[in-house]
């Protein structure tokens, strides 16, 4: 039985694809169009379930634990030098598994990193792809300029060593509590444009808890570096697979065939996928809370918002469609604070 009871209409499974045994949560009739929901970091399948429910009938709802999350398989490690590319296979994975040819992508956050990946390794296997305050195609940190520009040669400033060791003690520890730095007052103060809460916040905490740590999981291992901030990714771990020198070549998506169409939409007010994300260790640096900040000309914080309408704008160019839908006073996570218009924009895009 499932740790996290879900809503009623949502049926969870426990699925074995030839790369990863994970819960999988459904919902809406099997003979429906697939839309598959990727979650984004410190969270789980559970995330998605309203947004699922919500959802028009001919559909059929898909959203798995990934791998280092929630109640996928604790021993499948993320190889972080491969970037995302072990989430993006596991998703191909299930859909080979359930039969699944082609399907709906949404993805939020670091779910958005896994959408790039298969964008570039498997567009025909894409009906479309909503990209949902996706992390940049270019990685999280260590990066500037619009064309993604490395700070340091050994992408220092990103990675598994810049995560906050007190908040990864804390889920390791599984705290509840609403203290300074804790998961649930990171949740509430950042996931979401304060002083929004969900009605459902026990469940989706918990969710944010059985994020699996280690060196193997959340937040991955670290070397030290000669650049600020003295520590430069490691290979295994999530944040190593988000990190800049871990990143497919963006070049790759601009000659994909088929070109999937593509929504990206996001809140007006987030502050972790933005130009001054409250994440990125050199927005830290600029405001004077990490030492030795070399200024922005060698580490400025990481221009993300920039760097992904550079990428779409370039798609575009290429040839694919693109929809960006901004949601006013809103946060990181447009499908739960800000629901009904995030249901009207993509439930649209689908049925065009």
């Amino acid at each position: 039985m499932s740790i996290i009871p879900t809503l009623p209409g949502i049926n969870a499974e426990t699925i074995t694809s030839a790369r990863l045994k994970t819960r999988v949560l459904f919902a809406g009739a099997a003979s429906g169009a697939p839309v598959i929901f990727v979650h984004g970091n410190l969270t789980s399948a559970t995330f998605w379930e309203e947004t699922m429910l919500a959802m028009p009938a001919g559909y059929h709802c898909i959203a798995l634990d990934q791998r280092g999350f929630g109640e996928a398989d604790p021993a499948a490690a993320v190889d972080g030098s491969r970037g995302l590319a072990d989430m993006s296979d596991d998703v191909i994975a299930l859909m080979d598994t359930l039969g699944i040819d082609q399907a709906h992508i949404v993805g939020h956050s670091m779910g958005g990193g896994v959408v790039w990946n298969l964008l570039m390794d498997a567009p025909g296997r894409l009906l479309s792809a909503a990209l949902v305050a996706p992390v940049s195609p270019f990685g999280f940190g260590g990066s500037k300029d619009a064309q993604g520009t490395l700070c340091a040669p050994d992408a220092a400033g990103s990675g598994g060593g810049v995560a906050n060791p007190q908040y990864t003690q804390m889920l390791k520890d599984g705290e509840r509590g609403d203290g300074e730095m804790s998961p649930r007052a990171v949740m509430n103060g950042f996931y979401w444009k304060p002083p929004f809460t969900s009605e459902r916040e026990e469940d989706l905490l918990a969710s944010v808890l059985q994020t699996h740590t280690g060196e193997r999981d959340y937040p991955g291992d670290s070397v030290a570096s000669e650049n600020w901030p003295g520590v430069a990714p490691g290979r295994w771990g999530v944040l190593n697979g988000m990190a800049p020198n871990n990143q497919p070549d963006v070049a790759r998506l601009y000659a994909i065939e088929p070109k999937p169409p593509l929504l990206w939409l996001r809140g007006d007010s987030d502050q972790v996928i933005a130009d001054m994300s409250m994440f990125d260790l050199a927005t830290f640096g600029k405001l004077g809370v990490v030492p030795g900040w070399p200024g922005d000309e060698v580490c400025p914080p990481q221009p993300m918002i920039a760097q992904i309408k550079q990428v779409l704008d370039n798609y575009a160019a290429a040839g694919g469609s693109v929809e960006e839908v901004v949601i006013e006073d809103c946060g990181h996570s447009p499908f739960i604070e800000k629901a009904a218009e995030f249901n009207q924009a993509l439930q649209a895009f689908l049925a065009d």
